[in-house]
């Protein structure tokens, strides 16, 4: 999908000299990614740290309404790369916001506050159903699109993004899963980087101070993954013995 819509970047910059349908179906194809594997990924590894850390209350599993949200999803996406003005998208879109929203809450976030490592991907998922809900209600003429962009780019894909590397990089160099004070510092920046840069569009007497605070705490977010984690990736693996 991506290697598509690369092909009609080009195609329509040719042709039109904008690429708005293509831009807008990468953007619909990397929401989708995160949908369907941060929809694995959250559950299960919420449910893994709250059987051994916090019983109670577990994450549903993935099931039919799982299924219904993924597809109404894609649905929903592919009326926005065509339809992106239209009325009927812009309460289409919202009504995906409602089905992210109950999704997120099936899943017991809440219950992991102790351990950031399971609650970012929490956070980061959120900025799916707000995305979904800017944009719709963008389509609505309530707000400039671009807020619901930021959302699901520097906030879904940019925390995510962050989320699983430090996950990745911790367990598969064999270290303790857990959000030290290093790794729970660059998580506060890459949210902070998100919503200073949806505020900066929501609040326009205030656009070049927020995108000055989103640059610098994109910037310490991932600058500081760079710091934190070359120690961890360059060096051996820790095996048990």
């Amino acid at each position: 999908m991506l290697a598509l819509a690369n092909a009609g970047f080009h195609a329509e910059a040719h042709f039109s000299g904008t690429a708005d349908y293509s831009l807008r179906a990468g953007i619909a194809a990397i929401l989708m990614l995160i949908v369907l594997i941060g929809g694995r990924i959250i559950p299960s590894f919420t449910h893994n740290w709250l059987v051994r850390e916090n019983p109670g209350r577990l994450p549903v599993p993935f099931d039919r309404f799982d299924m219904v949200c993924i597809a109404a999803s894609a649905a929903m996406l592919c009326v926005w790369v065509v339809l992106p003005d239209a009325f009927a998208t812009g309460v289409l879109l919202c009504a995906a916001a409602i089905l992210h929203c109950a999704r997120l809450a099936r899943w017991a976030g809440e219950r992991t506050t102790r351990e950031g490592l399971v609650l970012i991907l929490h956070v980061a998922y959120a900025f799916v159903p707000l995305g979904f809900a800017l944009v719709g209600l963008a389509a609505l003429g309530f707000v400039l699109p671009s807020a619901g962009l930021h959302a699901w780019m520097a906030g879904a894909a940019g925390t995510m993004t962050l989320a699983v590397m430090t996950r990745a990089s911790l367990g598969h160099t064999g270290r303790e899963l857990i959000a030290r004070g290093g790794t729970q510092v660059i998580y506060a920046a890459v949210v902070l980087a998100a919503l200073a840069r949806v505020a900066a569009v929501m609040i326009p007497a205030w656009s070049l101070p927020l995108i000055h605070v989103a640059a610098l705490a994109w910037i310490v977010a991932f600058g500081g993954f760079a710091i934190l984690y070359a120690p961890v990736l360059l060096r051996r693996r820790i095996t048990s013995e």
